[in-house]
């Protein structure tokens, strides 16, 4: 009898244990969180300092004394501020990924690049910014602000600023969840990071605007971005005259 019950239940046994398995796998590719991180793009990454998570300037003075700031003065950025304003577009702030800045299905398409020109320690040149490790990137070398004043229509407070962020999204990291409106919700997501860049900007003490006029690729080829890597957004960043 114990021999037939047992004849039974070994072939259900099994196939319950291929359907758990299954299912855990399929699990697995509807995740929502952040993607895995991508390999770096540099031979060497330029590790940030930690940003600080709390000051003296209150959310609502932030937003009370936001301003376009256009003129800038002399004197370069510390190492300390450029990370921080990074961390303020696209920081993790959860240990699931979650980021500063909200983002569709958790799918983060935007990518961060930095058009370095006067930051102390760190060598002119174009960096891409990786979240998961609060690094840069190198990309490309030679102070190229006004390469890309050039492309953005010459307006001449890009060269000015002591550093550029650009905003570039990947479409197909939306689209592939939302189909042609995904490419909206990238939009919507460089607005909600720029915002944070603004507000980071009174908190440090910096100018910054947005720029969206520009020849995209122009400014591909000024950064040296891959295809999928649309630019979006332009923000030179400076101290303030």
């Amino acid at each position: 009898m114990m021999a037939e019950i047992k004849k039974f239940w070994w072939p259900l046994g099994l196939v319950l244990v291929v359907a758990v398995l299954a299912m855990a796998f399929l699990s697995r590719g509807s995740n929502d969180h952040a993607p895995e991180p991508e390999e770096a793009e540099g031979n060497k990454g330029i590790t940030l300092p930690q940003p600080q998570r709390e000051s003296d300037t209150s959310i609502e003075a932030a937003l009370r004394q936001r301003r376009s700031i256009r003129d800038y003065g002399k004197g370069p950025l510390a190492l300390e501020e450029v990370g921080q304003l990074l961390w303020a577009a696209q920081g993790i702030t959860d240990e699931r990924g979650y980021r500063t800045a909200p983002s569709a299905g958790a799918l983060y398409p935007l990518e961060l690049y930095v058009v370095v020109g006067e930051v102390e320690t760190l060598d002119p040149g174009v960096y891409h910014y990786d979240p998961q490790n609060h690094a840069l990137e190198p990309v490309a070398e030679d102070d190229r602000r006004q390469a890309l004043t050039k492309e953005a229509l010459g307006q001449a407070y890009i060269g000015r600023g002591a550093i550029d962020i650009v905003f570039t999204g990947i479409y197909e990291r939306t689209t592939g969840k939302y189909g042609h409106r995904g490419r909206r919700y990238v939009h919507m997501e460089a607005g909600h990071a720029a915002q944070n860049v603004y507000l980071q900007c009174v908190s440090l003490e910096l100018g910054t605007v947005v720029v969206g006029a520009f020849g995209d690729e122009g400014v591909q080829d000024v950064l040296e971005l891959p295809e999928e890597r649309v630019p979006l957004y332009i923000m030179p960043v400076g101290r303030l005259p």
